[in-house]
């Protein structure tokens, strides 16, 4: 089978592969649909914290089921996987949060990804499709990140949710922060991004970073009292420590985004906010049954986010042109 390799950063190279064999434990598949995350560009720019090279790729993804042990499924199904394998055995796994593994093989991160004609998985990884399309089952996983950070940031309706960053992450924490009854707030420095989120997602108030005043139109547009919730989708140094200055008291700070440096901040103006911080890591399958209800029901519209598509046997020579801002692309669709 081929397979695309990330050797070392900004090096692609589709190599031949033996087929996966069955084994227990585990199931086969062919795969159909694989998404671009900010995860496989970082890795490619060498930014990604958590990332080994040489490495294969890619962990959004739809595909058919084809043989295994995992219970209730039947070759040919149409599935996605939650991507995190986890040890089961951790502090982490025995409370429910599985996610967050201290063990944890991130498919793509860890170990070798969907960026191939055929993927073996731990057979629980895998989840129905339940009718849904290709397109939409490979955007389950990004969606459930932004779905898992305002999970943890409790939103309550009509509470002020400012999401800095408008890539596929920030956005889709704006739908779920909407669901959820916040006013949502979107921020920064890409003009037809923030046009996107009021046009395409439906976001009232956008603050461009490179433009305006930040702090004084979060003041207006919350009648002074600044954002009760905050959350960075940017993993950006810069933007996230001066993130810190936008909390309301009593605020929730998360931190969805990563980056490979240290946080800075001042204690007195933290600690007289009583605010909270924390980290959002990857979702659970919770969070991937609520993305998938809101798609069957209307509530977001899964395909807004596709602006380019792209065959797996011509992605290696258009991959660097994805990270360039000019390129326009929100969620690139890679098809086998």
């Amino acid at each position: 089978m081929k397979v695309l390799v990330c050797n070392t950063p900004g090096n692609l190279q589709y190599q031949e592969k033996e087929k996966p064999s069955l084994k227990p434990g585990y199931s086969l598949l062919k795969i159909k649909r694989v998404g671009l995350c900010g995860t496989d560009l970082h890795a490619f720019e060498g930014t990604q914290p958590y990332f080994t090279y040489p490495r294969i790729l890619g962990h959004e993804l739809a595909a058919e089921y084809m043989d295994g042990d995992a219970q209730g499924f039947t070759p040919g199904e149409l599935v996605t996987i939650i991507p995190y394998f986890n040890c089961g055995k951790c502090i982490a796994c025995k409370t429910g949060r599985p996610n967050c593994c201290s063990n944890i093989q991130v498919c793509g991160v860890h170990t070798d990804g969907a960026m191939a004609e055929y993927l073996l998985v731990p057979s629980y990884s895998l989840v129905h499709g339940s009718g849904l399309s290709l397109d939409e089952l490979a955007l389950i996983e990004p969606l459930s990140i932004g779905a898992h950070g305002i999970e943890r940031a409790n939103v309550a309706e009509g509470e002020y949710v400012l999401v800095i960053g408008a890539g596929p992450i920030g956005m889709g924490t704006m739908e779920f922060a909407r669901i959820a009854g916040g006013k949502v707030i979107a921020l920064d420095i890409n003009e037809k991004r923030l046009l996107f989120c009021k046009e395409k997602l439906g976001v009232e108030h956008v603050i461009n970073g490179a433009k305006d005043d930040v702090l004084n139109r979060l003041k207006e547009i919350t009648n002074g009292d600044m954002p009760t919730v905050v959350v960075d989708a940017t993993g950006n140094k810069k933007a996230i420590n001066n993130a810190f200055q936008y909390m309301a008291h009593t605020a929730r700070y998360v931190l969805v985004g990563l980056q490979k440096e240290e946080i800075c901040f001042s204690h007195p103006e933290f600690h007289k906010r009583e605010a909270t911080l924390m980290s959002s890591r990857n979702a659970t399958r919770k969070n991937f049954e609520f993305v998938m209800n809101a798609m069957q029901n209307g509530l977001i519209n899964p395909k807004n986010y596709i602006t380019h598509i792209v065959s797996f046997y011509n992605l290696a020579e258009n991959f660097a042109q994805y990270i360039k801002p000019e390129t326009g692309a929100i969620k690139v669709m890679t098809e086998f």
